[in-house]
């Protein structure tokens, strides 16, 4: 056999290989007039794991959508990525995973629901707010999570170091004290954040004090 030919098959069979390694599905499951294209690229991914995805996404988006958003995106893709190396990312109703987070860690299903909150808070790009995105999405996992018990997810303590602008579970935990004292707080905050009409003084229209001032009473009695 000639080197020509030899060199040929060679290039065939890692055409073959590479082919088999970017292998990917497509599934597209539709529900209470909602529409989610689930995309995995991992051929050992766990099949039940992906019916517990679907199954939080159409309990929880259209629940979220009708009391949040009732303009957010009807169709949403789902992407189960094997080259991500974040753990999840969201972005015009398409949210990344990483396989190799959920092989991991496969009891953590309410990364779905803080990412699909994402999808409907859809807000306006101000990066310097991203710690009142985060602590939104965060706020919501809390409250509308599956089995945040079950990944070991939970609200952070308070401690002195911390500020409302650290984001996540942080900020969250802060949401929810303001909830608790200012009832619909969170979905005004949502709403001005989705119109683009965020500033300080947003918190003192709402609550009567400034954001430090709330902070300051809340590290008093951080109780939720």
């Amino acid at each position: 056999m000639n080197k020509f030919i030899i060199s040929l098959l060679s290039i065939l069979c890692i055409g073959i290989i590479s082919s088999k390694s970017y292998a990917q599905t497509q599934e597209v499951y539709a529900k209470k007039g909602y529409t989610l294209v689930f995309i995995n690229q991992d051929p050992d991914f766990d099949l039940e794991l992906q019916e517990r995805m679907v199954k939080t996404f159409f309990d929880l988006y259209p629940k979220l959508s009708s009391r949040y958003n009732k303009e957010a995106v009807k169709e949403v893709l789902f992407i189960v990525d094997t080259a991500y190396t974040g753990v999840a990312e969201t972005w015009e109703g398409k949210v990344k995973y990483s396989s190799h987070w959920l092989r991991i860690h496969p009891e953590d299903i309410d990364v779905v629901t803080h990412e699909i909150m994402h999808i409907v808070q859809n807000y306006p790009y101000r990066p310097e707010l991203w710690w009142v995105t985060e602590g939104i999405a965060d706020f919501i996992r809390f409250k509308y999570g599956v089995d945040n018990t079950g990944s070991g997810w939970a609200m952070p303590y308070y401690r002195t170091e911390q500020s409302y602008k650290n984001g996540y579970r942080v900020t969250a935990r802060f949401f929810v004290w303001i909830e608790k004292q200012y009832p619909g707080f969170i979905e005004y905050l949502d709403i001005i954040m989705r119109n683009d009409e965020y500033n300080e003084k947003i918190w003192v229209f709402l609550t009567g004090k400034t954001v430090d001032q709330l902070w300051e009473i809340y590290s008093e009695n951080p109780v939720i």
